[in-house]
């Protein structure tokens, strides 16, 4: 992995080790993917201050997230089948990120369980929890993360119903993969080394969810279930229902409007996270950096700002804690580094991003990441 010097690099590995349909399915975004696009191109038209002649040997990438410490202001967000970029890829994932000194969030559509993550880790890492119809198994989801004793609970609320994503149906994407498809079989053989290590991992299918609701224990049942069992109903009387429930660090991920930031302030989350799942729901939605400032303005110091939508370097790190976010999530980028390479690829991503973060730092002479703000950038 020390081959690849940018997240791009690791992304082109990816493609060429991973099946299309799983590869597709992280590198994709909903619809015509006009959101998508946007989320990069509007953090890449951010210009950073450049300074010189001040003293930044002392500069650190050390920041406090949630009231912890981490080696730098990132975690690894919640992507769903992990396990299918890579066997075992949840425990990987989250073994780097403890390695690097930074959160990992385990998604509820993973393929390791919460209790197989738990058992190969050994730190607390974060749960992101969908709320579906059967509130029974969400009580039960809630209940598993604290048993696991995760650090905090992260609630997606911008997954009401699913937004179409076009190369998801065309792949025909499942959970473990249909080779009854030609398309599909042939280009799996042409992949032996990920056909080996999802072989080998500890599960083929969504951990979470088999075998913890009846008569969902076959792939088609399951997938069926899942796809029924969005709630369009979720509403913010479910988020205090939820936080009642959990009692520890609850996080709001996917918060994008400035009216909605007022009220999770008052929900009693420690943190929202300004997103828009990556550019997979609502397409035509504004960027994700186009509306941190204006929500980080609206909340203040009312709760902690996190951001989520496009981060693929330590710039766009810094971009971010310019506009407000105190820290960041990144998805593809770990995800990109995980179907690559392993665990070694995801460390590998977290060192890239630390590195550039480190670097652009220096050159805006910022000592600590405490220090960025508004007039770090060009405005």
């Amino acid at each position: 992995m020390k081959i690849a010097t940018c997240i791009e690099d690791l992304r082109q590995t990816a493609r060429r080790k991973v099946p299309r349909a799983f590869f597709d399915y992280a590198d994709s975004g909903a619809y015509a993917e006009e959101t998508l696009r946007a989320n990069s191109a509007d953090l890449k038209r951010l210009k950073l201050r450049q300074r010189v002649l001040i003293d930044v040997a002392a500069r650190s990438t050390k920041a406090q997230i949630l009231g912890a410490p981490a080696a730098l202001p990132l975690v690894l967000a919640p992507v769903g089948l992990c396990g299918m970029q890579h066997g075992d890829g949840e425990i990987l994932a989250c073994r780097a990120a403890h390695e690097a000194g930074i959160p990992f969030t385990l998604s509820t559509m993973s393929i390791c369980s919460i209790e197989d993550v738990a058992g190969a880790v050994k730190k607390p890492f974060w749960f992101q929890l969908y709320v579906m119809k059967d509130r029974g198994f969400i009580r039960s989801l809630v209940e598993r993360a604290a048993a696991a004793k995760c650090s905090a609970l992260v609630l997606t609320v911008d997954l009401q119903i699913l937004g179409q994503r076009h190369k998801d149906l065309k792949n025909g994407m499942t959970v473990p993969p249909e080779l009854t498809r030609i398309d599909n079989l042939l280009d799996i053989a042409t992949k032996p080394a990920w056909a080996l290590s999802v072989l080998r991992g500890k599960r083929k299918t969504f951990g979470n969810i088999s075998g913890h609701v009846a008569g969902m224990e076959n792939v088609n049942s399951l997938s069926t279930w899942v796809s029924g069992q969005f709630d369009a109903a979720l509403n913010w009387k479910d988020v205090e229902w939820i936080a009642g429930l959990w009692g520890g660090k609850l996080i709001l991920k996917g918060i994008l409007d400035v009216e909605d930031a007022r009220i999770a302030a008052k929900t009693g989350a420690a943190a929202l996270v300004v997103s828009n799942h990556g550019g997979r729901q609502l397409d035509g939605a504004p960027s994700s950096i186009s509306m941190l400032p204006k929500v980080a303005d609206a909340v203040g110091s009312d709760i902690e700002v996190m951001f989520d939508g496009g981060i693929r370097s330590g710039q766009d790190v810094f971009r971010a804690l310019a506009l407000g976010a105190r820290s960041c999530m990144s998805g593809r980028a770990y995800i990109y580094g995980l179907g690559a390479g392993g665990q070694a690829g995801v460390a590998r991503a977290i060192e890239i991003v630390r590195n550039e973060l480190d670097v652009a730092m220096a050159l805006t002479g910022t000592k600590s990441v405490g220090d960025i703000g508004r007039d770090s950038l060009v405005l």
